[in-house]
């Protein structure tokens, strides 16, 4: 692993006046560029032919780098030129999927914002699991194997891919009936019915404050197009649900239930100094008893924060002013920049 003091001593050659705000052109780079901007800073998007026209229309990146294949960020050649320009990389899911956790761990020496480490602890899901049962974060119950399985089930896989090939099961032989060698290692746990909240926190290094800045739901394929067909239509031509995530929607949790999801994000944050010391987002079911069950984090930037371009209702309670996780990022670049502590902020 490239260790903290390696970065900062990279960090130490940039030019402090004149840092760019960089990303790879995937999942939630407008968002973040465009914070990037309002906040003062050049930016700079790494990503391939299809999709530059994207960001050169929305006119959020100064400088647009192509690439064949994102895994070239690895490459000696593209590093020296993003550390020459004295960019910081902010990382995404796409980012983390692309490139790879471990990759950006060991062989990714561009300054990162935030602490790498996150990235191996929530694409590991036993490392997660531990990170949630040290914040004393209710989960459901996981089965070891599918012989285990006594109930309905979620079937899921690693990495950020969106919920693409999960699946439902109820005891062993409907497990074996879906499952695919090829998709490789899964996690079963039990599936809790309820409404989903997808809380996204920003947690600043400086201030030491958890800060709640937006919150949604994730609109998935096909199980949110299946509610649109009548139960006899089903009865007479079974349709298999999936979960490939196609979009997000916003929403405002009944203000009761506030307390419980910002005592979560304490939590969380206090757990991770304690398990890998030096934004994300933690996914949940609420049931009808209004219990939280947390069933995955991700430890870094959430697409469904693009839903809050100009703020959210919880982030205009927060500032006078639109702010969007991207913004919020970049403020706290700036402020780092302007109290000597980049260092805090960067890994």
């Amino acid at each position: 692993m490239i260790n903290h003091l390696k970065i900062i001593e990279i960090l130490n050659r940039f030019d402090k006046e004149n840092i760019k705000i960089g990303s790879i052109g995937s999942h939630t780079a407008l968002q973040i560029l465009k914070g990037a901007k309002d906040e003062g800073f050049e930016t700079l998007v790494i990503c391939k032919q299809a999709s530059a026209g994207v960001y050169e229309r929305f006119r959020v990146a100064d400088d647009v780098v192509l690439v064949e294949d994102f895994s070239e960020i690895l490459g000696k050649d593209l590093q020296d030129k993003l550390i020459k320009e004295n960019v910081i990389l902010i990382p995404h899911g796409s980012f983390v999927e692309y490139v790879g956790a471990r990759n950006i761990e060991e062989k990714l020496g561009v300054p990162l914002f935030g602490n790498r480490k996150t990235l191996e602890w929530e694409s590991d899901r036993k490392r997660e699991k531990e990170w949630f049962n040290e914040a004393d974060v209710r989960m459901p119950l996981e089965f070891k194997s599918p012989r285990e399985i006594d109930r309905l089930s979620m079937v899921k896989f690693p990495g950020a891919k969106g919920g693409k090939g999960y699946f439902l099961a109820k005891n062993e032989k409907e497990f074996y009936q879906k499952y695919k060698k090829e998709d490789g290692e899964y996690t079963i746990q039990e599936y809790i019915t309820g409404t989903r909240f997808y809380p996204h926190y920003f947690y600043s290094p400086i201030s030491e404050q958890v800060e709640l800045l937006g919150m949604d739901i994730r609109y998935e394929s096909n199980i949110d197009g299946l509610a649109r067909i009548p139960p006899q239509v089903l009865d007479d031509c079974p349709i298999e649900p999936s979960y490939t995530v196609t979009g997000n929607l916003p929403v405002v949790a009944r203000e009761s239930l506030l307390p419980e999801i910002l005592k979560m994000g304490d939590r969380m944050v206090e757990s991770s100094k304690k398990l890998f010391p030096p934004p994300f987002c933690i996914e949940t079911i609420c049931t009808e008893n209004l219990k939280f069950f947390a069933f995955e984090i991700s430890a870094r930037i959430v697409a469904g924060t693009n839903l809050f371009v100009r703020g959210s209702p919880y982030s205009q309670l927060l500032y006078d002013e639109p702010m969007s996780t991207g913004r919020r990022t970049a403020r706290e670049i700036k402020i780092a920049i302007e109290k000597d502590m980049l260092d805090r902020v960067v890994y």
